[in-house]
């Protein structure tokens, strides 16, 4: 069910006593330090005898772990990256192997990967050759002709394609010159490195997942099964749920980030649905919820002090006065300056008196006036400015303007009866009583209008007192279809910030029209040849003329806002089930919306500080992206979880089997992605479900899930199996580079 729009309830907001976020900050793979090379491992191998200590290389796709057998740890890790570039101005080439590329910022820029992605198989040979070449550099191996004369031990991915195993046994013997090579499978050492001989091994690493029964040391390779899902791939899974969830974050989020995010925040829930549900609930929230702050650069206010502050405001009011000083200057000469131009038309208007119409013309010409009732109006409009400058500048009532009386007397006089002059007058009394009746009609509607309102309001009042219970209905109906046309508004406002959005492109159309010089009618079906918009720099003409048509929509929104208002404050006053928190500000309020919970968490986010737009909020995602491993069609993925897979090798391939009940009782957990808290309950628990009632279930971890795959193929070269499983140089050269000895914790030959 989705969850309402109100949730949570009102008992479980937040309280403001909610102490500040604790911050995480986001790792990456980075460059550390600089590896040297060191040659005591290699004299002690060599002092130990020949064919008594081999190279072992763990050969994952997440990192290349090597080392001497005779050790407990791997004495390099290299991450499985390359790059090389040319410097054109030193005209120098530069390679960088492992971590060594995020030293610089070019060699970043032409990173490659050893692996395929997304597995386990190899598929850049060139990046792999300089990874071998920077494991023996730093092991200080130094042999004959420059070769390795140390025995290797491998590991490879389980169903190995032929073709990769051939290329890397290929680069072995003929560029190093080994003298023997054996492989293993990562997964089956870390099992027998843990003391394992009957069991289910469940192998959970970075590019992909795999169940493997074993029977007395001997893995059962027909019957394993791979779900691809690991590492790598919750990385970018977790990626892609926070660019969803944060579309417009400024800060740079990458998949290594990812993994560390992964790595320290997530884990997996004994009961997902059950938790999920009230994960984003405002209780224990501020626990739930961690924040990790990426960089940001603050916008620092400068602090005055109380006396700068003072000195400010004194010199603000300064200004001001001068200002007013100046402005008041102005409107002296201003005024002085129209009270000099009426005198002077005064006197013109004395001048005209006794004199000849020639004359009269001829004065009024020279000071462009067409006729005498253009002079005695243009003395009349500066008397005016001249009066209401003067009340504007010593205060009292405003001058009423002196209403002429109506004289329309020539309006019954035919025209032929009057001469230019008289034909003059006549249409300006036409348009003087067309204005005055216009007016009055105005005043009328008005009038008309407000006792429309009256009328209304005592209807409605009326209504109110004798059925209420249908007033009340009306008003919800009421605001319901307001709600609905704000929702349609904003709907709107959004299509039409989408240039691809089909508002906007009508909208683009009709502006188009109303610009043309000959607008289009309406054209026939299949003849609209207009392309107005299909181009990015027609958007540039839209939004000049989208400027100015914000007026309208300002009012609109005041017109529905008002309604609402006023809709509400009636259900509050009558309607006792109508309560504030039924009002739409209430229910907009952040301390209800789990989207806000979601987004930004038990707290309330400020848009204008960086730091809190640089922050990421990691709630759901926290238990969700581990449980992919259980569920794949969380993220999309076309396979069964674990759980279900190792229930059908139990159960159905091993149906029957004299060792069911020996492999049930070790399920061993092994590999990088395992480490997620609740991962051994979560299997035990969900393979106890679909097993008999009684069976003999035990599960139990790696003692070191990342490094015991390589001190299981340490622990191998040591003994007498190995020797027999290796492929010496002589085999190489007489059977080719597609043999292949099996053995028990190998791949087998296809």
């Amino acid at each position: 069910m989705v969850p309402s729009a109100t949730w949570p309830p009102q008992d479980c907001r937040p309280e403001a006593s909610i102490l500040p976020p604790h911050l995480y900050y986001p790792k990456e793979a980075h460059y550390e330090k600089f590896t040297g090379t060191d040659h005591s491992g290699y004299q002690h191998a060599k002092s130990r005898g020949v064919g008594r200590t081999a190279i072992v290389i763990d050969n994952g796709s997440s990192s290349l772990r090597a080392g001497w057998s005779f050790e407990e740890n791997p004495r390099l890790s290299v991450a499985p990256i390359f790059a090389k570039y040319k410097e054109r101005k030193l005209n120098k080439h530069y390679s960088f192997v492992g971590a060594d590329v995020y030293s610089d910022t070019t060699a970043k820029s032409h990173m490659r990967h050893a692996f395929e992605a997304g597995t386990g198989i190899v598929a850049n040979w060139d990046v792999m050759e300089s990874l071998l070449d920077y494991v023996f550099l730093k092991m200080g191996i130094d042999g004959a002709s420059g070769g390795v004369d140390m025995p290797i031990v491998m590991t490879e991915a389980v169903a190995n394609l032929p073709y990769a195993r051939k290329s890397m046994t290929e680069i072995m013997f003929e560029c190093y010159s080994v003298p023997s090579l054996a492989y293993g499978i990562d997964s089956l050492f870390s099992y027998d490195y843990n003391n394992g001989k009957t069991g289910l091994v469940v192998s959970s690493s970075h590019s992909s997942t795999h169940i493997i029964p074993v029977l007395k040391q001997k893995a059962m390779l027909i019957q394993a099964t791979r779900l691809n899902w690991g590492g790598l791939q919750s990385a970018e899974y977790l990626q892609k749920l926070l660019r969803l969830k944060y579309p417009i974050f400024p800060g740079k989020i990458n998949a290594s980030q990812m993994e560390y995010l992964i790595r320290d925040h997530c884990y997996l829930s004994q009961d997902y649905d059950q938790e999920l549900s009230k994960y984003l609930d405002w209780t224990g929230l501020e626990d739930r919820d961690h924040v990790i702050q990426y960089p940001y650069t603050e916008v620092i206010e400068v602090q005055k002090s109380e006396e700068e502050l003072a000195r400010a405001a004194e010199k603000r009011k300064e200004s001001g006065r001068r200002l007013q000083e100046q402005a008041a200057k102005m409107r002296l000469e201003k005024l002085i300056l129209k009270e000099e131009e009426l005198e002077y038309y005064r006197d013109v208007q004395r001048r005209i008196i006794d004199q000849t119409k020639k004359e009269i013309k001829r004065i009024l010409d020279a000071e462009d006036m067409k006729d005498e009732v253009a002079l005695e109006r243009t003395i009349k409009e500066l008397d005016k400015s001249i009066r209401e400058a003067r009340q504007k500048n010593i205060g009292g009532d405003p001058i009423e303007e002196e209403v002429e009386e109506s004289n329309y007397s020539l309006l019954d006089t035919p025209d032929d009866q009057l001469d230019e002059a008289g034909l003059k007058q006549k249409r300006h009394q036409r348009l003087m009583k067309s204005s005055v009746e216009a007016r009055q009609r105005a005043k009328a509607e008005k009038e008309a209008e407000k006792a429309r309102i009256e009328e209304e309001q005592r209807l409605d009042d009326e209504k109110r007192e004798t059925d209420i219970k249908g007033w009340l209905a009306q008003r919800r109906n009421a605001l319901a279809e307001t709600k609905a046309k704000m929702k349609d508004r904003d709907r709107l406002k959004a299509d039409l910030g989408n240039r691809k959005s089909l508002a906007s492109q009508i909208r683009m159309k009709s502006i188009a029209n109303l610009a043309s010089d000959a607008p289009t009618k309406k054209r026939r079906r299949g003849n609209d040849d207009d392309n107005f918009g299909a181009n990015d720099d027609d958007w540039g003409v839209y939004r000049q003329i989208a400027v100015g048509d914000a007026s309208g929509e300002d009012e609109e929104e005041e017109d529905l806002g008002a309604t609402l208002k006023t809709l509400e404050a009636d259900l509050l006053r009558y309607d006792p089930d109508f309560t504030e928190q039924h009002t739409l500000e209430a229910q907009t309020d952040w301390t209800k919306s789990l989207i806000h919970a979601f987004l930004r968490g038990p707290r309330p986010f400020d848009s204008t500080s960086q730091a809190e737009v640089h922050q990421l909020h990691l709630n759901v995602e926290r238990i969700r992206v581990p449980e992919v491993i259980f569920q794949p069609t969380i993220a999309g993925v076309d396979q069964a979880g674990i759980v279900e897979i190792a229930a059908d090798i139990l159960t159905h391939r091993l149906n029957g089997s004299s060792a069911q009940e020996d492999v049930l009782r070790d399920v061993f957990l092994t590999g990088g992605n395992s480490l997620f808290r609740n991962f051994d309950e979560r299997l035990r628990e969900g393979l106890r479900g679909m097993l008999p009632a009684g069976s003999p279930l035990v599960t139990r971890r790696a003692k070191d899930a990342v490094l015991d795959p390589w001190r299981g193929a340490a622990k191998w070269a040591g003994g007498g199996g190995w020797k027999e499983a290796a492929v010496t140089r002589g085999e190489y050269a007489e059977k080719g580079s597609d043999y292949l000895k099996e053995n028990a914790l190998g791949n087998a030959y296809s």
